[in-house]
Order: structure tokens, then C-alpha cells, then sequence
């Protein structure tokens, strides 16, 4: 098996199982230094290469060559070498940053009088303040600052050599505050929000190809000096293949806090990354009245290649099943096995897209499923119609609300 087959994990392992992750391997992954020559960096720091956004307008805006050259220097970076990479002035004018700020603001001030209590991924709610769904938001509430901050062609250019064409962008805002708490190391979506146990279920080459499904990216809304907390990285550890069921144990995340790094960033940079990279927010330790609110636009652009070809009403299918799926299992004429089965041909089972101002994760990293919710429906017997109104709920809950204010 040749260095690369073993940095995909492309040798004979079908599974992956948490209780086989190595740390030895992880860390020999980590620390093992070979990279590509950066013809269009302009520094490498903590590992890290850092671009200055102002050199490389004429290489993005020039449609053959030169976009094409820094873009494959980028997918190298993201895939092979750090895993990340720094924009510097990826905004070189800061106007569109300070107008999306203002409606972000006030779009936390409403939300906060509304009582909605954004519930965060990886962080206690209320420990910062996180705007979902920031980029229709942003869109409905001041169409024409979302033109200005969007026609920012540094954005585009960054997704498009990740994911290719038809990439779809989406956004949440997240602002900590002084004193606000560290995060803990995790990888991010697809694989990085299902449980161990779920993930183990997925085979290896999926593990290997969910890094390749989303590209994550944040643009600071304000300096982010390194007492404020910006995103604590962990170069190179995207190569680990069974990073996915590792990044929750404590011997990796003891690893993690021991060899991680944090770059200073300015309003109007922006940050890239692989979604299998180890990262987490840092503490903001700034003075607590006087201190940085530290404000970024989480982008997650995920690609095009996520979606079946044909539209299928699946509330109505799972309406429709229910009380012969409801009977077979009364009368046990079929099996778990068997039920389980007919669910997964009807029903939904991923939770994403979701509102997840409606919908927040509850007791995990995701909502429940389509799918859950009728194995539930059968397990304890519902009525029809307390099925139907379950799933106009679930319905409801993946709706965008049409009004923000």
C-alpha cells in the first residue's frame, strides 16, 4: 500500500470502528510535513499558508490560467497539506462587512426580544449569540447589502475550487462574547454531526468522501485578536481517515489542545478549511466590559451533488404506509428487520436542511428524522391523525419563517 492509499485509508478496511483509532496514527498523519510549493502564498505561518487577497486579483478575475493554477494550489492545501488556509483582506474594502454587522445585530437584538433561544452545535446555548439561517436572512431583511457582501468574487473563488460549479452557500453568524468559553475540538458536517454509533455505519470510502461534500469558511466581522478566541486549528489532522469517530475521544482532544494553533485575524479576512480538520472556537479572554465581541460569518458551502433527481412527497408516502406498517407490526407479520426496511423506501431519513431556529439539535448534534418519528408513530401505536399532525409539524419546523423582524 503505497503513502497515499494509507492517508485515505484506501487499503483493505471496509469499517472503520471507533475503539480501533490510533492515536500513533493520527499523530504521525499530524506532524508529517509534506507539502506542495505555494506559488501564490504570501506567507506560511503556524503551518498555516496566509494569502494576501490584494496580490491575487488579477489571478481570480483571469478566467483560464491563473484562476485555475491558485485554485488547484488550494485544493492542495485543503485536501493534502494544512487543511487550511488564511484570506488575508479577503474583503479589501470593509463597507459590506460593517452594513451585514448592522443587520446582524439587528437581527440578534430581535431575535433576543422574540425569546428565540439559538441552540449552538458544539457550545451551551446562550454562551454566545448565533444567527441561523444568517444568509436568507441577510438576503430578505437588505437585499442590496447581501449583493455587496456576496459579490465578493475571493468567496466565490474559494468554493468553486473545492466543490466545483453549482456549489450552494449558507451561512450562520456566531458572535462571542468576553468570557465566552472555548468550544471542544470536532470535525464538522456531514459525518462530524452524527453520532459514533451512527457514523460507524457509514463505510470507510464515505468517511473519506464526506470531507469532500462541504467546504467550511468564516469572514470576520471584527479584529480577532488571539486573546478573542478566533478558531483554534489543528494542521494536517484532515488526513486522519477515521478522524470522524475519533475527534470526540479525550486522549485526541487532550492531543488536540496540546499541538493546536490560532492566528490573528482582521475584519474583513477570511478563513477556509477542510471540514474534516480538528477546530474549535477559542475562549474569548478579552476584558469584560471593555473586550472584543468577536463576530464571524460561518460560511458552509456545500456542493452540488447532494440531491436526488426526482421531487417525492414523502409526508403523503409515510401517511400512506402507516397503518399497514402499523397492523404488520401488531399481528407480527413482518419483522423489525422488515418494517425498518419499508421505512427507509418512505421516509426521510436525514435530518438536513432544517430551520434550525424551529427545529435546534436536542440532545445531540441533529434534529430527529422522518424516519424516527414514524418508527415511533408504529412502536407506540398512534392514530393516524396523531401521525399526520406529527408530520405537518416536522414539516413546519423545516420551513424558513417569512418574516425576520
Amino acid at each position: 500500500m503505497d503513502r497515499n492509499d494509507e492517508q485515505w485509508g484506501q487499503g483493505s478496511k471496509v469499517w472503520y470502528a471507533e475503539r480501533e483509532c490510533s492515536l500513533e496514527a493520527f499523530s504521525e498523519q499530524v506532524e508529517r510535513r509534506e507539502n506542495a510549493p505555494l506559488a501564490f502564498a504570501d506567507d506560511v505561518c503556524e503551518s498555516i499558508p496566509v494569502y494576501d487577497c490584494r496580490k491575487l486579483a488579477h489571478a481570480v478575475a483571469d478566467a483560464r490560467q491563473q484562476r485555475a493554477a491558485l485554485q488547484g494550489e488550494w485544493v492542495r492545501v485543503l485536501r493534502d497539506g494544512a487543511g487550511v488556509l488564511v484570506l488575508k483582506q479577503a474583503f479589501t474594502d470593509t463597507t459590506p462587512i460593517d452594513e451585514a454587522t448592522a443587520v446582524f445585530e439587528s437581527i440578534i437584538r430581535s431575535e433576543r426580544a422574540s425569546g428565540a433561544g439559538a441552540g449552538d452545535h458544539f457550545a451551551q446555548a446562550g454562551a454566545n449569540d448565533r444567527i441561523w439561517n444568517a444568509q436568507e436572512k441577510l438576503c430578505v431583511q437588505a437585499p442590496e447589502v447581501f449583493a455587496r457582501y456576496f459579490a465578493n468574487p475571493m468567496l466565490a473563488a474559494a468554493a468553486q475550487a473545492w466543490l466545483g460549479p453549482a456549489w450552494q452557500m449558507t451561512s450562520q453568524v456566531n458572535v462571542v462574547r468576553p468570557g465566552g468559553a472555548a468550544q471542544l475540538a470536532h470535525r464538522d458536517y456531514h459525518l462530524g454531526f452524527q453520532t459514533v454509533e451512527e457514523a460507524q455505519r457509514y463505510p470507510a470510502h464515505v468517511h473519506r468522501m464526506s470531507a469532500f461534500l462541504t467546504l467550511q469558511g468564516a469572514v470576520a466581522h471584527s479584529d480577532m485578536p488571539v486573546e478573542s478566541g478566533p478558531t483554534k486549528l489543528l494542521p494536517y489532522s484532515q488526513r486522519y481517515a477515521e478522524g470522524y469517530l475519533a475527534w470526540r475521544r479525550p486522549e485526541f482532544r487532550e492531543y488536540f489542545e496540546a499541538h493546536c494553533v490560532q492566528l490573528p485575524l482582521a475584519k474583513g479576512d477570511a478563513l477556509f478549511f477542510n471540514p474534516a480538520l480538528f477546530h474549535a472556537a477559542g475562549a474569548n479572554r478579552t476584558h469584560p466590559v471593555t473586550g472584543v465581541q468577536r463576530m464571524a460569518n460561518l460560511l458552509q458551502v456545500s456542493s452540488a451533488f447532494g440531491r436526488a433527481m426526482e421531487t417525492l412527497d414523502r409526508r403523503r408516502m409515510c401517511e400512506a404506509v402507516f397503518p399497514v406498517l402499523k397492523a404488520s407490526h401488531a399481528a407480527r407479520r413482518m419483522s423489525a428487520c422488515e418494517i425498518d426496511a419499508v421505512i427507509a423506501s418512505c421516509a426521510e431519513g436525514y435530518p438536513f436542511p432544517t430551520n434550525l431556529d424551529r427545529d435546534p439539535p436536542s440532545g445531540g448534534l441533529a434534529p430527529r428524522s422522518q424516519q424516527t418519528l414514524l418508527r415511533q408513530a408504529i412502536d407506540e401505536d398512534w392514530a393516524d391523525t396523531a401521525l399526520r399532525d406529527a408530520l405537518q409539524n416536522y414539516d413546519w419546523r423545516r420551513r424558513t419563517t417569512r418574516d425576520f423582524t
